[in-house]
């Protein structure tokens, strides 16, 4: 890391109380990357059924993406410690019922029951931004940089979460990765919500509408959905590529080189000016399609390691892209529902994981695991798309009164979240 890349970062954490919240915030983040492999491997393992584990899961993230949004609403009106920490109970106990259930060969529908409650699990990331947008509201720069750092994070955690999951439950007993993830959840979150010196205020009162209806928001969730259909396509269609190349067990560590790209990316991204985030979002947005076409053509040569080196480079596209956006969705949406906000955000992309996992998986069945990464590279290029067809989105009249901070430059001035994007070609930020 370069030395301006270090400052920039030593500047964010000398900040009081930020060390302490974010070093708990990531202690409770990192079961959100191990709870899938933890909860599939367990299930397979007692049950022999990978199609029951994978019905189980796909459960937890259709809850999670119902109630999510429900549940920072609460967050928003009630504070963060008086939400999260009940919340956290409900999903810690959830994750031990289940494993007890696994345990003592209870009848499957109590694991699809049990497993529903990691709908409870708060939005870590998004309790994180919020706090960094409230401690900086008044510091664009400042809260860009934390904005990357936290999709750094997120990153971070996707790619060590998985790793710990396979070695807990590979070396200990199946059960070790959701019974770890439940204590790192419970304790992370304690640690985390004790900082009540950086907590944004409740908004009990408000009388904000939904982020919905602010402007420029469901564009933005739109684009989102498309960008998690890269995310789940991708991780099904590389998974059936070294199970097709007979190298099934470095799966992981070439995701991991994708998700180690989109860090360094993220880190490397938080230090240049943040200037207007329409225009931004109108330049990654591009770039991002442009990249993942790499690793289809990777795939090609029938070489894992050159698809995973191709996947390090396309991976550099994501944080950028993942930074720009929810930097407009805190923009744009109204003040006390922040929280909520970021929830949908949250939902579109787990809608766009599922769609993309089975999108991924149905062309690696039928057209083969090399082909199959046109999947990504479409869905891109969608996100892409849709950007393109929705920058002349124009909202009449002022900008809602309730939006959180003022845009900065001509582009931003625009009421329509998705205006100009694409006016500025695939340039670099």
């Amino acid at each position: 890391m370069s030395t301006h890349t270090a400052a920039a970062y030593r500047r964010l954490f000398a900040r009081p109380g930020a060390l302490a919240f974010t070093a708990g915030n990531l202690l409770a983040r990192l079961p959100v990357g191990m709870a899938g492999v933890s909860a599939v491997v367990m299930i397979a393992g007692a049950r022999g059924s990978y199609a029951l584990a994978g019905a189980v899961s796909a459960t937890g993230l259709v809850a999670s993406g119902l109630a999510g949004p429900w549940l920072a609403r609460l967050v928003d009106r009630y504070g963060q410690a008086r939400v999260a920490r009940p919340a956290t109970v409900v999903a810690v106990l959830g994750a031990l019922a289940l494993l007890l259930c696994v345990r003592y060969d209870t009848p499957d529908w109590t694991l699809f029951a049990a497993y529903a409650s990691s709908a409870a699990t708060p939005n870590v990331g998004g309790l994180s931004r919020a706090r960094w947008a409230h401690l900086l509201r008044d510091d664009p720069e400042a809260r860009h940089t934390a904005n990357s750092f936290e999709q750094a994070a997120d990153e971070l955690c996707f790619m060590l979460g998985p790793a710990l999951a396979s070695f807990l439950t590979g070396t200990l007993f199946p059960e070790a990765g959701t019974l770890a993830g439940a204590v790192l959840l419970a304790a992370g979150m304690l640690l985390f919500t004790a900082q009540r010196a950086t907590e944004p205020p409740p908004s009990p009162g408000t009388r904000a509408p939904s982020p919905l209806r602010a402007p420029g928001i469901r564009p933005l969730l739109v684009c989102f959905t498309a960008t998690g259909a890269v995310f789940g396509s991708m991780e099904v269609v590389t998974v059936a590529y070294a199970d097709a190349q007979g190298q099934r067990a470095v799966a992981g560590v070439v995701l991991a080189l994708q998700a180690a790209g989109s860090c360094a990316a993220g880190l490397l991204y938080g230090t240049l000016p943040p200037g207007p985030a329409a225009r931004r979002l109108g330049r990654c947005l591009p770039a991002m399609a442009a990249l993942m076409t790499l690793p289809w053509l990777a795939a090609t040569t029938g070489s894992l390691w050159v698809l995973a080196g191709a996947l390090l480079v396309a991976g550099t596209a994501t944080a950028p892209t993942m930074v720009t956006a929810m930097t407009l969705v805190q923009e744009r949406t109204p003040d006390g529902r922040l929280n909520e906000g970021m929830s949908l955000v949250v939902t579109a992309l787990l809608t766009g994981i599922a769609c993309g996992s089975a999108a991924g998986g149905w062309a690696a069945d039928h057209v083969g695991a090399s082909a199959a990464y046109a999947i990504p590279a479409l869905s891109a290029s969608t996100a892409c798309l849709l950007g393109w067809a929705l920058r002349g989105s124009r909202h009449k009249g002022s900008r809602h009164k309730g939006s959180r901070h003022k845009d900065e430059g001509p582009a931003a001035a625009s009421d329509g979240a998705l205006a100009h994007m694409g006016s500025e070609g695939p340039r670099a930020s």
